[in-house]
């Protein structure tokens, strides 16, 4: 198996990089959010292709696996569903993909508008899941897990690649959580040289439930973010990372999240989607409180969102 690591990052990356966006950093003054003596760097991730981070570990899986006839499947609360119907209509691949009930009308919408096959099935994330594995044996077609899969963690870490080339000397970077490929991914990159707090809704503590038991255990899937950041559990394989370089977890309630995506329209112009904004709530509600000169970097990593309603007059 690849090593998830640094050497392992930076080539896949190499491989992936003509398909994807090398996202914005936008350095911010904190007292604009109402931290004084704070420094942030947002990193606007949810300008990537197909409208998050997903696209990157889509495209890892793609171009570092080989795709049979039958082409891609994957399950998804929305956004990797989305990633991976668009990097295999760029590819000229067939997918298929399984969302639950609970996936946004939005992501829904996309995935179909890249030409995917979707399939809307059970009501959470796991049942999605247990659909597309039906399918993969019986079709033929290859699998894209959302974060239970190497290539999918190596594309996922070349966020914290860019991240530092674009923004050295943090002193710290919340990532949020749902299956852990993103964070895993970037924690491998830095591998404990930033402190890394991992940022999860109350409603779906997926990687603090698996701290506490000392491995991956099944955890509530609810609240506003239940479309991204609400699997059974973290990954096994990005556990033992997350363990050795993530330094907490901290939870967010809904309505600070709502409260973030507020923020980062009126301070940034950016619509984040809950999921997206969830790293931002921690700040805001205090979650995480940040000393006196801190670097603070925040991964705005999904915009996949109908906040904005464009028809108003």
């Amino acid at each position: 198996m690849t090593s998830i690591d640094r050497d392992s990052i930076a080539s896949t990356y190499a491989v992936i990089r003509p398909y994807i966006r090398r996202t914005p950093v936008v350095e911010i003054d904190g007292a604009d959010f109402g931290l004084d003596s704070v420094r942030l760097a947002l990193k606007l991730e949810l300008l990537q292709h197909a409208g998050s981070f997903k696209a990157r570990g889509a495209f890892a899986n793609l171009l570092r696996r080989d795709v049979p006839a039958a082409g891609v499947v994957a399950a998804s609360g929305g956004n990797h569903g989305v990633a991976v119907a668009y990097a295999a209509s760029k590819l000229h691949q067939a997918a298929h993909i399984f969302v639950p009930r609970v996936a946004s009308p939005v992501k829904i919408e996309r995935i179909r508008g890249y030409g995917a096959e979707l399939v809307i099935t059970g009501d959470r994330y796991a049942d999605a899941l247990a659909a597309s594995q039906e399918w993969a044996a019986a079709s033929g077609a290859m699998p894209v897990h959302a974060y239970e899969q190497v290539e999918t963690l190596l594309g996922q870490g070349s966020v914290g690649l860019e991240f530092e080339e674009q923004a050295p000397g943090l002193d710290t970077l919340l990532v949020a959580v749902g299956g852990g490929g993103l964070i895993g991914g970037i924690a491998a990159w830095y591998e404990g040289r930033v402190k890394i707090i991992a940022v999860e809704p109350e409603a779906a503590p997926t990687l603090a439930m698996a701290f506490e038991a000392g491995r991956p255990v099944d955890a509530p899937a609810g609240g506003i973010a239940a479309d991204s950041l609400a699997p059974r559990s973290v990954g096994e394989i990005m556990f033992p990372i997350a363990r050795a370089y993530v330094e907490r977890v901290v939870l967010v309630a809904d309505q600070a999240i709502v409260e973030a995506q507020q923020s980062l329209w009126d301070s940034v112009r950016v619509v984040a989607e809950p999921g997206g904004a969830a790293a931002m709530a921690a700040l805001l509600s205090r979650r995480y409180q940040p000393r006196t000169g801190e670097r603070v970097g925040v991964l705005v990593c999904g915009g996949n969102s109908t906040a904005v309603d464009f028809a108003r007059v």
